[in-house]
């Protein structure tokens, strides 16, 4: 049985027989890459994200390196913040708002975030990426979890224990709700937006719903999330969702609406495929520092995780994406010793 990349991709993510386990990479293009610095040498990182030739080009880079089954295509999580005035600015320590959430205003500036004409930018990076990789490599498209995407606005940037989300959600859960259900509909806009584009696949990014106890996250995070789903059910693509510290909201995840989990480090593979049977897909979940080792260790890595998932409803992928001092040999050994095991 000998499939394209893009078959490969599509059919694990239904949980249908592959020749061998697709493989990608959470932030596959980007800072790792000497030809992406070379690009952000002459272009800021939002001039990048906005304007979709250049988007494409980002994207495109890995793919001239690697023997990846798909393409995410070069964007960021916080392209609906930004486009509600938050005035989202990276620095060393991660991105921050200028203008962080503080009420009413903020929920009615959030309402009046018309995706598809503020976001037509990816859309028109989606529509040229296909162009470009199909009918050979499937493209994925992507959006933050509102549970994610309201920790930054509340907590202004990144947090270890989004601390200020949680106290405005137990004081005013109204208000709560609001901000959550409202970024939702926009995520499930945006995604909608993406797979009219071309998209093969979408993926929603949760990082903080982690640091949730397990019945907050039944609270709050995952009502949003299964609304966000429940909004695109009509869209023939296979829905993924990531989840920053799986291990304790597995189950709950797992009933949110997404065809595939994509799961943390934090977790083995063989205890997320005792939780939930041997038929529901997993993405995952390698720690990214092991592209930091010699190649035969990366091997036996993957052979391991192969053995732990019979290597079946499957898909070959980081427990978080790459950071920039991940050198591009160990991705390759990486992305070489998935395809030996075909």
């Amino acid at each position: 049985m000998s499939m394209s990349p893009r078959e490969r991709m599509l059919a694990a993510c239904r949980a249908q027989r592959v020749d061998r386990p697709p493989v990608w990479l959470m932030r596959q293009a980007g800072r790792y890459l000497p030809e992406y610095l070379a690009v952000r040498a002459k272009h800021s990182f939002w001039e990048v994200v906005r304007t979709p030739e250049l988007a494409v080009e980002v994207t495109l880079q890995p793919l001239r390196r690697y023997d990846v089954d798909a393409a995410i295509v070069f964007s960021d999580i916080l392209v609906i913040p930004e486009a509600m005035g938050a005035g989202v600015v990276y620095g060393k320590g991660g991105p921050t708002m200028t203008r962080p959430f503080e009420g009413e205003e903020d929920l009615a500036r959030l309402n009046d975030v018309d995706v598809a004409s503020s976001l037509d930018y990816v859309g028109g990076a989606v529509r040229l990426l296909s162009e470009n990789i199909h009918p050979k490599l499937a493209l994925i498209g992507f959006a933050g979890a509102p549970l994610t995407l309201a920790s930054y606005l509340v907590e202004g940037g990144p947090s270890k224990d989004i601390r200020h989300l949680k106290a405005l959600a137990y004081h005013d859960p109204d208000m709560a709700r609001r901000l959550l259900f409202g970024l939702a509909d926009k995520v499930a806009d945006l995604l909608r937006l993406q797979v009219e584009a071309g998209a093969d696949v979408v993926q929603v990014f949760d990082s903080w719903a982690g640091l949730l106890t397990p019945a907050d996250y039944e609270a709050l995070a995952l009502p949003a999330v299964r609304r966000v789903f429940a909004r695109i059910a009509d869209l023939d693509v296979p829905k993924i969702l990531y989840l920053r510290g799986a291990a304790s909201h597995l189950e709950a995840a797992a009933t949110a609406g997404a065809d595939v989990l994509s799961i943390d480090q934090t977790l083995r593979l063989s205890d997320a495929r005792a939780r939930l049977g041997p038929d529901f897909p997993l993405q995952g979940n390698l720690d990214a520092a092991e592209l930091l080792g010699p190649p035969e260790r990366i091997r036996c890595r993957v052979q391991e995780q192969a053995a732990q998932t019979g290597g079946q409803a499957w898909i070959a992928n980081l427990g978080q994406g790459l950071v920039p001092d991940i050198p591009p040999e160990g991705v390759k050994a990486y992305v070489d010793a998935v395809v030996e095991l075909g």
